[in-house]
C-alpha cells in the first residue's frame, strides 16, 4: 500500500515532510459503491455532503443534503459531488480506513468520497491536514507544489489560491494513490466521466479550541469552594478598577486546575473519542451474549496509561482488565474466550456499551 514502504519507513520519511506517489497502491482495486448508491447518500440528512460547481461565470458550492434533482446532468462538464465520513456509514469504507492505523487513531478522520464529470475539481488549494488521495475509479489529473504565495481568490466560496504554481504533476488510474502534507498546494481535475476519488483525511485539533474545550470539562470536575477574601482592601477612589488581589486569585484558580494532571488526561481522551454530530447508535436487534465482540463502526475508542475512553467517555482501568480494554481499543475486537477471561466489572461494562450500540456480538463462524 506504501509504495515498498514499511509504515516505519512512511512515518519517518515522509509523514508531514513530502509527498509520495504509489503507482498500484491497491492492486485490482474496485469501487466500494456504485455512483446511484453515492448519489443516494448524498440525499440523506445524516450524512454530511456538498457540491462545487466550477463555470465559466465562476464556483458555486451547495451543501447537503442534496436530492438527485438538485445534482446537475452527467454530461455536464465540471462539477463535484463531495460525500464526507463515508465510514460512518459504510462497512468497507470503515475496513478501508483502518488501513491507515499506523497512524494514531487521535489524528485519523474519516474516509471523503468524490465524484466528478470531466473537468470536475475543488480549485486549486491547500489542507491544513495530511491526506492520502486515492484513485477508485476514472482518472484524475493531480498538480502540486510548495505554495508560498497563499493568497485566495475574492468572493468565492471556496478557498481557492489566486496565484498557484504547481511543481509536479501525476494522473492517477484506479488503483494509484498520492500522499500530501499539510499545506502542499494541489489541484485535481477529472479526466473523462465517473472520475471517483478516495480521499483519507487527518485530525489537527487547534490548540485554542483544544484548550476551551478541555477547560470546559475539567471545571465541570474541578472542585475547590475556597472563597475569595480580601481583608487588606483599602477604601478605593476608582471603584470600577479591577483588583489586582482578584486577578490574581483567578490566575492561581486556573493555575490549580491545570495541575491536575488526571483530570486534564480524562478530558483529552473524553474530547478526542466524542462522535462527531449527527452521530448515533442503533439499539441492538439481539440479546447480550458472552461470545466475541466488535466495535461499531462508528464507535471512538482509545486508551492512556490509566485510563479507556470510548465515545466521549472515560474510565479508569488497571490490571488485566485494562488489558483487556486496550485489546479492544487496539483491535476493535475481542474474541469469545478473552471476553469469557474479563471480570465481572468489566463485562458488566461491555455488556452496558452493548446496550448503548457502542459494540455488537458476533456469530460465530
Amino acid at each position: 500500500m506504501l509504495g515498498g514502504l514499511s509504515p516505519e519507513q512512511f512515518m519517518r520519511r515522509h509523514w508531514q515532510k513530502k509527498p509520495l506517489l504509489i503507482r498500484n497502491a491497491f492492486p485490482g482495486f474496485k469501487p466500494l459503491l456504485d455512483r446511484p448508491t453515492l448519489f443516494a447518500m448524498a440525499a440523506d440528512e445524516a450524512v454530511e455532503s456538498r457540491l462545487i460547481v466550477h463555470k465559466a461565470v465562476g464556483w458555486t458550492l451547495k451543501q447537503g443534503p442534496l436530492a438527485r434533482n438538485a445534482l446537475p446532468p452527467l454530461k455536464q462538464k465540471c462539477w463535484t459531488l463531495l460525500v464526507q465520513g463515508v465510514d460512518l456509514h459504510l462497512d468497507t469504507a470503515h475496513d478501508l480506513l483502518q488501513r491507515f492505523r499506523f497512524v494514531p487513531d487521535a489524528r485519523l478522520d474519516d474516509l471523503m468520497i468524490s465524484w466528478a464529470s470531466d473537468g470536475g475539481g475543488v480549485g486549486p488549494h491547500f489542507d491544513s491536514y495530511d491526506v492520502f488521495l486515492l484513485q477508485a475509479s476514472g482518472q484524475r489529473r493531480w498538480r502540486i507544489g510548495r505554495q508560498k504565495d497563499l493568497s485566495l481568490v475574492p468572493d468565492v466560496p471556496l478557498k481557492i489560491l489566486s496565484n498557484f504554481e504547481p511543481e509536479e504533476e501525476h494522473l492517477l488510474n484506479p488503483g494509484d494513490m498520492l500522499y500530501l502534507p499539510p499545506r502542499w498546494a494541489h489541484d485535481g481535475v477529472a479526466e473523462g466521466d465517473d472520475c471517483m476519488t478516495y480521499s483519507v483525511g487527518f485530525r489537527v485539533p487547534q490548540r485554542a479550541g483544544l484548550a476551551g474545550e478541555l477547560l470546559l470539562r475539567m471545571a465541570d470536575e474541578f472542585e475547590d469552594n475556597t472563597l475569595y477574601r480580601d481583608p487588606a482592601q483599602p477604601a478605593t477612589a476608582n471603584p470600577a478598577a479591577m483588583p489586582a488581589a482578584l486577578e490574581a486569585f483567578a490566575a492561581d484558580g486556573l493555575a490549580r486546575l491545570l495541575r491536575e494532571r488526571r483530570s486534564l488526561a480524562c478530558a483529552l481522551g473524553e474530547v478526542m473519542t466524542e462522535p462527531k454530530p449527527k452521530v448515533w447508535f442503533d439499539e441492538p436487534s439481539q440479546g447480550w451474549c458472552m461470545g466475541p465482540l466488535k466495535l461499531d463502526r462508528k464507535t471512538r475508542m482509545m486508551y492512556d496509561d490509566h485510563h479507556v475512553f470510548i465515545n466521549g467517555e472515560s474510565y479508569k482501568a488497571a490490571g488485566a482488565d485494562a488489558r483487556l480494554m486496550r485489546q479492544l481499543a487496539d483491535r476493535r475486537e475481542l474474541d469469545a474466550r478473552l471476553v469469557g477471561r474479563a471480570s465481572e466489572g468489566a463485562q458488566g461494562l461491555l455488556q452496558d456499551w452493548f446496550e448503548s450500540g457502542w459494540l455488537h456480538c458476533v456469530a460465530a463462524v
